[in-house]
């Protein structure tokens, strides 16, 4: 799990796509990597990656082909920019919401436009995902915590402050960008809920808390 509070930003060194996979080596930038070991997490543009070959400024993952298919990696190139986050603690400050590092589709940057020292930029997701997308709800974008300030159609609104953009890959952004998207985590929750008690209703399984289901447990009704 993750805050999306960016640690670091660093930069891919080198990535090697094949048809189902890929290899990826990241320059770390300025995040410690001094507590890291094989087998831990590091967001990467809110990718969730499994770090296979650690060095003292860079690490190297696995990409899957179902990540290929879901994110940026698949266009990705050699020197590209890329937002880092190491695992959360338990005693981390939890500063942004919960991510998963698991990214729902890719967006589109379609309009920027600096409003005093704020940029306020207009994004088009997939339209798979755009029904869990609320005004001033949570997003990841490249792995960065963000609000949706509004929602316009198929398009949402962000609004950046000067730190986020000094501190995260999104004052590298303009019309065109591409950037991975993972919704809020409690919106897909909730709607599988929703989803498998209509399924359970079709199939005429019982739904929720039945009688039959309190006596089987041990419970006097």
């Amino acid at each position: 799990m993750f805050t999306g509070i960016i640690e670091a930003i660093g930069s891919i060194d080198a990535i090697s796509v094949k048809q189902n996979d890929a290899v990826v080596t990241i320059n770390s930038g300025k995040l410690d990597l001094s507590d890291v070991k094989l087998g831990d997490s590091i967001a990467t543009n809110g990718v969730c990656l499994t770090v296979t070959r650690l060095g003292s400024q860079s690490f190297s993952a696995d990409v899957s082909g179902e990540t290929l298919k879901r994110t940026t990696f698949a266009t990705a190139k050699a020197r590209t920019s890329v937002n880092l986050e190491k695992a959360m603690l338990p005693t981390t400050r939890f500063g942004g919401h919960m991510v998963s590092g698991h990214v729902d589709g890719v967006g589109t940057v379609v309009e920027k436009i600096q409003v005093g020292k704020a940029w306020e930029f207009w994004l088009s997701p997939p339209k798979n995902i755009s029904k869990y997308i609320a005004e001033k709800g949570s997003i990841t974008v490249d792995g960065i915590s963000l609000t949706v300030n509004a929602v316009k159609g198929q398009q949402f609104k962000l609004t950046i402050v000067p730190h986020t953009s000094g501190e995260t890959t999104i004052d590298r952004f303009k019309v065109g960008t591409k950037v991975n998207l993972e919704v809020d985590l409690i919106a897909r929750y909730v709607e599988r809920l929703l989803t498998s008690d209509k399924e359970q209703s079709s199939q005429g399984e019982p739904q929720g808390v039945t009688m039959a289901l309190l006596a089987s447990s041990g419970y006097k009704v």
